[in-house]
């Protein structure tokens, strides 16, 4: 998260920071297929966080730290890049997908059996299952 003196950036300037981040400290941006391969091996690195921490997978010997957060942000910087090498503008782009998405599911959720909760307060608020903060103890593979 941002320091509280600091307003939140927005997804346009999200974008902006990154491209102006590519031109003055990273030359140029990779090729879109490059971008796309390291796009792949980042989910892949989260990949293994979340088969170890809530998985069946426990944490290799040489395993002894990550970071869910870093992991997220190299995933997304990833995306804007290739949205900016593509000329997509992400904020446009997610508030369509949201609209589109609100259309198409404005009552399917509601009524899927599978996501009915047991009690009120689950629909209110949900708990997601936290990350533990250290890897659980390595044991083996």
């Amino acid at each position: 998260m941002t320091q509280p003196s600091e307003p939140d950036l927005s997804i346009r300037e999200l974008q902006a920071s990154v491209d102006a981040w590519i031109r003055d400290v990273g030359v140029r941006y990779f090729s879109e297929m490059t971008n796309l391969a390291i796009l792949m091996e980042e989910v892949g690195e989260l990949a293994r966080i979340f088969a170890r921490s809530f998985g069946d997978q426990s944490f290799k010997n040489d395993e002894a730290s990550y970071n869910l957060p870093d992991e997220l942000a190299d995933i997304l910087f990833v995306i804007v890049c290739l949205a900016n090498q593509t000329g997509v503008d992400l904020q446009a782009a997610i508030e369509a997908n949201l609209a589109k998405k609100t259309r198409r599911d404005a009552e399917r959720h509601r009524n899927n059996p599978k996501l009915k909760a047991t009690d009120s307060k689950a629909l209110d608020e949900p708990q997601p299952k936290a990350l533990p903060t250290e890897p659980k103890q390595p044991q083996g593979n």
